[in-house]
């Protein structure tokens, strides 16, 4: 899997409507240990909420994935609420209204969180648990 960091100044231009969360993990020691990893490869996230449940994300598209027929990979790595979330539109696209409409790729969205989960655990260098 190869990821590609979207800095804040194309934040919106990468994300869709379509992303939506895969799931939440870990506790707090988790999200500071990623955030700090990501902090320290990526630089600055691609926003900054400034809010007790949210302080971070961290947005890339997927440039080896297939989200047929969306044009792009999008996933996502913030915090939430004290826990990790990685989101994605996998599965979902937009249609011509601009809503997300599910894909034949969705029945699939739980093996492609654990694939992503386990990239994002050998690339940061912290074990992320299953959720």
């Amino acid at each position: 899997m190869q990821l590609e960091f979207v800095p804040i100044e194309d934040f919106y231009f990468a994300l869709t409507l379509a992303v939506r969360p895969l799931e939440d993990i870990g506790d707090e020691d988790l999200v500071e240990k990623v955030r700090s990893r990501l902090e320290f490869v990526c630089g600055e996230p691609s926003t900054i909420a400034a809010a007790t449940q949210n302080n971070f994300n961290y947005v890339f598209v997927v440039s080896d994935g297939d989200n047929s027929p969306a044009p792009k990979l999008v996933v996502s790595v913030a915090d939430w609420q004290n826990k990790l979330r990685l989101s994605s539109d996998y599965g979902w696209t937009l249609d011509k209204e601009r809503k997300p409409i599910r894909t034949e790729l969705f029945s699939q969205r739980a093996d492609f969180a654990s694939q992503l989960r386990s990239h994002l655990g050998s690339w940061l260098q912290v074990p992320l648990p299953t959720a």
